[in-house]
């Protein structure tokens, strides 16, 4: 039997391979279009900002201390790394909300072995912006609070090494959280609830919440993941949730 953490992998692979289907392709072009352009003006700020943000960060150091800097200075910069990625991604899923609510709308009928699939509709697209809306203002709500600490925490002198590791498996829940909440969301199941079905699955949710955090790192490869993640948590969805209707044969998506 697999482990439950490693399933995380699988779904996201499937993820991509349903993205590049013939099927989805329409509507996977509009959040990849999204992506390319935020992520593109990301690579522009952040680059003028790096070094600032990591200087401002680094705590001063007395001179027979100073041969720590060397120890320090990478930590701060990974630290620097997953602030700046963690929070674009968050942002940037707010704006692809509504896209990526569509996608995985439109997966869910593909994975439960549907004959038939939907043409895209404008009008369809419009009509869950305001609820995809409300809903990543929700996911906003749940984020500023435990940001806030940690970045607060960053700033503290000593304590503040343990603020990479921190940022690193909040971040990996928030991409559970983030990803998994879309087709929750089309199924009208309740935040609370959603987050206590998360939990229910902790080491499944933090096996695919990793893996996604790792790959949305990699450079070029993170525009094309972000709808890959929207299909894997739809396959997670289907079937860790173990609903009663059919699903298709995995041999159709793999």
């Amino acid at each position: 039997m697999q482990a439950p953490v490693l399933s995380g992998p699988q779904y996201l692979r499937e993820g991509l391979k349903l993205v590049l289907s013939p099927n989805l392709r329409l509507f996977v072009l509009l959040p990849l279009a999204v992506n390319v352009l935020l992520f593109g003006g990301l690579i522009y700020f952040a680059g003028h900002q790096f070094s600032l943000w990591v200087d401002a960060l680094m705590p001063t150091l007395p001179s027979w201390l100073s041969f720590l800097t060397y120890i320090l200075w990478p930590l701060f910069v990974a630290l620097v790394v997953l602030m700046v990625f963690f929070t674009f991604t968050l942002f940037a899923n707010i704006i692809a909300a509504p896209f990526n609510g569509f996608l995985a709308e439109k997966v869910e009928v593909v994975v439960r072995g549907e004959d038939t699939f939907p043409a895209f509709s404008w009008g369809e697209l419009a009509a869950m912006v305001p609820r995809t809306f409300s809903r990543e203002m929700r996911k906003l709500g749940y984020f500023l609070p435990r940001a806030i600490g940690l970045f607060i925490l960053s700033f503290i002198p000593v304590v503040n090494v343990v603020a990479a590791p921190l940022w690193l498996v909040f971040g990996i829940w928030m991409m559970a959280i983030q990803y998994i909440d879309y087709p929750a969301d089309n199924n009208k199941m309740s935040w609370q609830d959603m987050l206590a079905w998360l939990r229910s699955k902790r080491w499944q949710s933090l096996g695919f919440g990793g893996i996604t955090y790792l790959a949305l790192l990699i450079p070029g490869v993170n525009v094309l993941m972000m709808p890959a993640a929207v299909a894997g948590a739809t396959l997670f969805w289907v079937r860790e949730n173990g609903n009663a209707r059919g699903v298709k044969a995995t041999n159709q998506t793999t």
